[in-house]
């Protein structure tokens, strides 16, 4: 089994990275691969709405998503993972998510037919709440995608290196990991 998780915080080493790094240990420990995808940081533009994608399945706009399509392609399950703004995702893993819309509208726009996909959010207050907007809108997408909700993992985590703090949050991302290769 092949997961590839994709953080979109633009801090490479943030709350967010690390409960993705915990939750890919799981993964790897469960004896799947796991490939970490840094979208936080990569230039990925938004999408145009120039529908080029209808004829290709492959968006036509040449960035660092270009290649992500054949990674996407051959992978088994993915983790969406993104610290909450404004409760909401990241601007850059929003553009990144919006890029989705070219696989679902080529020539095989069933090929994530029951493939898994889990979210991960890492939110500045004490409200669980807080991330349920970016969760929904995730959930949304998987139906959209036809991917298969395996859950998600909502973590208090404000301050820079609090995640790692939190030995609790950790464990359940471990956990979670491996839940998403059984």
């Amino acid at each position: 089994m092949k997961v590839l998780a994709f953080c979109g915080s633009p801090r490479q080493h943030g709350n967010t990275r690390t409960l993705v790094d915990e939750m890919a240990r799981g993964i790897v420990e469960a004896g799947a691969e796991c490939e970490i995808v840094d979208v936080g940081i990569m230039d990925i533009a938004p999408c145009t709405a120039c529908e080029g994608c209808h004829r290709t399945g492959v968006c036509v706009v040449d960035d660092d998503m270009t290649p992500l399509y054949d990674k996407i392609d051959n992978a088994d399950a993915f983790v969406f993972a993104s610290p909450v703004y404004f409760w909401g995702p990241s601007a850059q893993f929003k553009a990144f998510l919006d890029r989705w819309f070219a696989i679902v509208h080529g020539p095989a726009g069933d090929r994530l037919n029951g493939k898994k996909a889990a979210v991960v959010a890492a939110f500045g207050d004490d409200d669980p709440a807080t991330a349920r907007h970016l969760i929904g809108m995730l959930e949304t997408a998987f139906s959209y995608l036809g991917l298969e909700s395996a859950g998600s993992l909502g973590v208090t985590a404000d301050k820079l290196g609090e995640a790692k703090a939190n030995t609790e949050a950790l464990k359940e991302a471990f956990a979670f990991g491996q839940s998403l290769v059984d």
